[in-house]
């Protein structure tokens, strides 16, 4: 089917929204009409570069909700009609991984930046009759997508799409980073760094797993505001005032969890970072850094003598089939506010505006809404 999709053609180019052609379903895949989609800063790193495809063009978004309306053969979890959230890693569940039980760490997110298909390694979009690359095979910035069963997630059909569009990411990711990956027990001191749709879920699973004192950072006055009204006890605009901040409430002390959340992650920030953080104590790296950054700032005796963890972390180390409903079902109960971290919506047209205004710190997440009028 012909339909339009926001691609790149180049590193450093504007979104362009053009005429796409997405392939029917074929065996274990599903087509959905998609409702919303989350405007996440890790499409932005496509268009730096610091997240490297296979090739342009680009097809973007990874963040998004929609309807199923046809499944190929082999689809038993999900049916026409059903609302579903896409996971931006796909989670097969039979893969040794997900047997471990690392299902965010899925065998088939080997696949994630080549642009073909997990059923049968071809090309489901093209424009102008050239393979389009969809990030993370997904591509949520068109109305429509062909997607394998493994990254369909089916949902309460009562959750508002916008709502249920920031899940497939940023607040699952957040989330889990602070209750999973951090492991923030009742008591601890957290400090999180970046104030943006992650950083805001992590800030409120430190709120729920029962943090004392939740330190958020970012240089944005109006970010530290919303981190207030979301939980936080303290903001500071950078990691040097953070830094005195941290040691004067916590008496020297420092945080028992750190949790990197900034839109991109500087190898020079590590040390800092391991400086904010108690000994035996764990900073968690959930930023996006470039794929070629390779140089750490870190005093490595200090790592060893204060005994402390650095640790990385994707999706919010959890299992997205599982982690999804259950966040939304918080959601329902009013134990997790998301109403309020959609700071805007905009039109699939209104793409680079919504990037500019992520980029000037004017949105905890912007919305891509589609309508009718983009069928």
């Amino acid at each position: 089917m012909k339909t339009k999709g926001a691609l790149i053609w180049d590193f450093n180019q504007p979104w362009s929204i053009e005429e796409i052609e997405i392939g029917d379903p074929v065996k274990d895949e599903v087509k959905i009409q998609m409702e919303a989609a989350g405007m996440c800063h890790s499409d932005h790193h496509l268009v730096t570069g610091d997240i490297p495809m296979a090739g342009f063009p680009v097809l973007g978004g990874h963040e998004g909700a929609g309807i199923v309306t046809e499944v190929g053969p082999g689809v038993e979890n999900v049916a026409p009609g059903d609302h579903v959230v896409l996971s931006f890693i796909p989670s097969c569940g039979e893969c040794p991984t997900c047997q471990s039980g690392k299902r965010n760490l899925c065998d088939l997110g080997a696949l994630l930046l080549t642009g073909t298909a997990v059923s049968d390694g071809t090309h489901r979009v093209t424009a102008n009759g050239k393979p389009v690359i969809p990030m993370t095979l997904l591509g949520t910035f068109s109305p429509y997508m062909v997607v394998h069963k493994s990254s369909v997630v089916k949902i309460d059909p009562s959750i508002p799409f916008e709502v249920a569009c920031l899940v497939g990411c940023g607040v699952t990711t957040g989330y889990g980073s602070a209750v999973r990956s951090a492991d923030v027990r009742p008591g601890d001191d957290i400090a999180i760094a970046g104030i943006g749709g992650v950083g805001m879920g992590a800030l409120q699973g430190a709120l729920n797993a029962g943090a004392r004192n939740i330190f958020a950072i970012d240089p944005v006055d109006w970010k530290r505001d919303q981190a207030l009204k979301f939980g936080a006890t303290h903001v500071y605009p950078d990691l040097a005032s953070a830094m005195m901040g941290v040691a004067e409430v916590t008496h020297g002390k420092m945080a028992d969890k750190t949790i990197i959340t900034t839109g991109e992650l500087k190898g020079e920030d590590i040390d800092n970072y391991l400086n904010m953080t108690a000994k035996g104590g764990t900073c968690v790296v959930t930023a996006v850094a470039n794929m070629m950054e390779t140089s750490v700032t870190l005093n490595l005796a200090m790592l060893t003598l204060m005994q402390k963890n650095l640790q990385g972390t994707i999706f919010g180390g959890g299992n997205p089939h599982y982690d999804i409903p259950q966040l939304l079902s918080m959601y329902k109960a009013g134990r997790l506010n998301l109403d309020d971290m959609v700071t805007r919506q905009y039109k699939l047209e209104q793409i680079n505006e919504g990037y500019k205004d992520m980029l000037e710190g004017k949105n905890i997440r912007g919305v891509i809404r589609y309508t009718d009028a983009d069928r």
